[in-house]
């Protein structure tokens, strides 16, 4: 396959290449790769993401595969990957929109109303409303369809209660999507429905939960008889799981297309200023060998993602091979962040970034990296959803398949 840009291809990164000079500043490559958890809580740096977006928005620069009538540009899945090149050159805020425009726009384009798409995605497009996403409980992680979250009707409202955990901005969210349980009687997956709920409701609690890189990018949220309108309900009441296997597929697709925090390209960097009996670390083959390694998985990785964006781009919901890339992408972060951290040594300890090289990058992405392990799936559900619908291989028994929820087994009381 020929990755050269074609004669279209290489006027469009000219175009976004030009509209990038004029309204940000060029990176110095040299710099480290930031782009920590622990830096988007910060009110400025909010701010300044959600002027950012607005003004790409405003230029057509956001959502490139998006419908125009949807903010988009009605482009290509290859212009989505020229723009994000091009952007990742220049010194811009983190994004803090991922969520919102990589997983949950996308589910309300293909499940809300004519309404709903009306009110939210010109607002989560533009980056004035920021969204989180409600689907983890603490007895309901990596099954999700165990979660007890309760909705229950009241007239043209929803009455919800219960408790959600490890949800990402949930602290200066403005709108979020989540998962309950409108129906115990039948089974775990048919009894599900999705909302959009205002994060701002009386009887919503939100407790960040501080992580062992200093951070607080998740949360626990609870819901105390929060009142929800109908006209907020995605899809149709029962159809939570259908819904939510879209946001899924898209969340796989961005976790499992991210690059990290650190990159190779500051893992090389890395090897270059590092010392080995007196000689830079590069000059080992053995550090060359572990290098060539991580450089070939990255970029199997973003050739894999192309599968994704042309998906995405033809209005499909990613299959599992989504799974694929989130399985094998975050081990490769936790994988060379740990490596980073044993070249430098005793160093590597450290976690100033006054006194760590790059800034102590990797040593925050070794710390946080093994949350991505569990976003979003963990590794063994990954596993299972490749052996089942890539593989085809025998499921795993489940005897809980055809049971009412309120009947399935949940332990001893005091366990």
């Amino acid at each position: 396959m020929d990755f050269n840009d074609t004669p279209e291809e290489a006027a469009f990164r000219a175009e976004a290449r030009a509209w990038l000079e004029a309204n940000a500043e060029l990176a110095d490559p040299h710099e480290t790769t930031r782009n920590l958890l622990s830096e988007r809580e910060d009110p400025a740096t909010i701010a300044e993401a959600q002027a950012w977006q607005k003004k790409k928005a405003a230029a057509g620069w956001t959502c490139i595969t998006w419908p125009k009538q949807h903010g988009g540009r009605g482009g290509t899945p290859i212009q989505q990957v020229i723009w994000n090149q091009e952007e990742a050159k220049f010194k811009t805020p983190p994004n803090i929109f991922a969520i919102g425009l990589g997983m949950l726009g996308p589910t309300i384009l293909t499940h809300g109303t004519e309404d709903q798409i009306a009110r939210y995605i010109p607002k989560m497009v533009e980056g004035s409303e920021i969204w989180c996403q409600l689907f983890s409980e603490p007895g309901a992680g990596s099954d999700l369809a165990a979660l007890r979250m309760s909705a229950t009707r009241d007239g043209d409202d929803w009455s919800l209660n219960g408790q959600k955990i490890w949800t990402t901005g949930a602290q200066f969210s403005r709108w979020g999507m989540i998962v309950t349980r409108t129906d115990p009687n039948v089974s775990k997956h048919a009894g599900l429905t999705y909302f959009i709920v205002d994060m701002k409701s009386p009887g919503i609690e939100i407790r960040p939960i501080r992580q062992i890189n200093g951070g607080s990018g998740f949360n626990e949220v609870f819901f105390n008889d929060v009142r929800v309108p109908d006209g907020n309900r995605v899809g149709a009441v029962g159809d939570g799981w259908k819904v939510a296997i879209t946001t899924l597929m898209h969340e796989r697709a961005s976790i499992g297309s991210g690059s990290g925090r650190g990159t190779f390209k500051d893992l090389l960097r890395l090897a270059r200023e590092t010392q080995i009996g007196g000689r830079p670390a590069l000059e080992d083959s053995t550090v060359r060998q572990k290098l060539a390694d991580f450089y070939i998985a990255q970029r199997g990785l973003q050739y894999t993602s192309y599968r994704t964006l042309t998906a995405l781009s033809r209005g499909q919901t990613p299959g599992p091979e989504a799974s694929i890339g989130k399985l094998v992408g975050a081990p490769l972060n936790q994988q060379m962040a740990s490596f980073a951290c044993d070249l430098q040594g005793a160093t590597g300890a450290l976690s100033d970034p006054a006194a760590a090289p790059q800034e102590a990058a990797w040593q925050d992405q070794f710390v946080s990296a093994p949350g991505l392990r569990l976003a979003g799936g963990t590794d063994e559900i990954l596993r299972n959803i490749i052996a089942e619908r890539v593989l085809r291989l025998p499921p795993e028994p489940r005897l809980d398949k055809d049971v009412a929820f309120r009947d399935v087994p949940t332990g001893p009381a005091n366990a």
